[in-house]
C-alpha cells in the first residue's frame, strides 16, 4: 500500500458522541483482536495502534508507515499501575516522574520485562510506556490492554490531529479510524530515557526540563557529537 491509498469512509467511527462511542470501541477493540490496525485519538496526535502482544501486528503497523524495526513503537497504557507488569528494576525517580505526569506528555524508557511475549522490533530490551490524557484512548486501552502506538502518518510525512488526514495518509492499511476531532496540537511527549545510571531526556516535548526536575533528578540531552 502507499500514502496514496484512499480509504473509504465506512472506516472513520464518530467518538465524540456517547451514542455511537460504544459500538466504535467494540468495533476497534475486534480489530485489534484480529491482529488488525486502529487509528486513535491521543492528547498530543493521531495514533495508529497495533495490539502490543501480536508481533505480526506491530510488524504490521511499522510496514503501514514505512517505518523500519529499527525504530520500535511507544507502548500506550491506560493506567500507571501497569508500570511494573511490563518493566523491571524501575527507578525510583521514573515512578516519581510517572505517578507527577501520568497521563499526560511524559513517555519513559525502562527496561521491558524479559518474559513478555512481544516483538516491538529492535529495542534493546527496553520499552518506551506512556498513559495519554485522552478519554477516548484510555476507555480503549482499558478493554484491550497496552497497544503498541505511533504516530498515524507516513514516515516523513506530518503527523495527523483529525482523523481524516491520518485517513488520507495511512488508507486501508487501518480496519477502524476513530474520529474524537481535533486533537490539541502537534507538541509530542517528553522521553526520559531510565534505562541507564542516570535518567536523561531523550527529546523535549510537552514537559520542559525545569517541570522534571521539580520531581526527579534528570538531566539535560546529550550535547550533539
Amino acid at each position: 500500500m502507499t500514502d496514496s491509498t484512499p480509504v473509504d469512509g465506512e472506516r472513520i467511527r464518530d467518538v465524540t458522541h456517547e451514542q455511537t462511542r460504544g459500538a466504535a470501541l467494540d468495533e476497534a477493540v475486534a480489530a485489534l483482536g484480529r491482529g488488525e490496525l486502529v487509528v486513535l485519538p491521543t492528547d498530543t496526535v493521531y495514533g495508529i495502534g497495533a495490539d502490543a502482544f501480536t508481533p505480526p501486528a506491530v510488524q504490521a503497523l511499522l510496514d503501514a508507515k514505512g517505518r523500519g524495526r529499527q525504530m520500535p513503537p511507544p507502548v500506550l497504557i491506560a493506567e500507571t499501575r501497569t508500570l511494573d507488569g511490563l518493566a523491571w528494576d524501575v527507578p525510583a525517580g521514573a515512578r516519581a516522574l510517572a505517578e507527577a505526569f501520568w497521563p499526560g506528555g511524559l513517555t519513559l524508557v525502562v527496561r521491558a520485562q524479559p518474559s513478555l511475549a512481544w516483538d516491538l522490533g529492535e529495542t534493546g530490551g527496553t520499552v518506551a510506556l506512556r498513559v495519554p490524557d485522552h478519554p477516548v484512548a484510555r476507555e480503549l486501552l482499558r478493554r484491550t490492554g497496552p497497544l503498541a502506538v505511533s504516530s498515524a502518518n507516513r514516515t516523513g510525512r506530518p503527523a495527523a490531529t483529525v482523523a481524516t488526514d491520518a485517513a488520507a495518509q495511512l488508507g486501508d492499511s487501518v480496519a477502524v479510524y476513530l474520529d474524537a476531532g481535533p486533537t490539541p496540537g502537534l507538541t509530542p511527549s517528553t522521553i526520559v530515557d531510565a534505562t541507564g545510571a542516570s535518567m536523561r531526556v531523550l527529546r523535549f516535548g510537552v514537559l520542559d526540563l525545569a517541570a522534571l526536575r521539580e520531581v526527579a533528578d534528570v538531566e539535560a540531552p546529550e550535547p550533539p557529537a
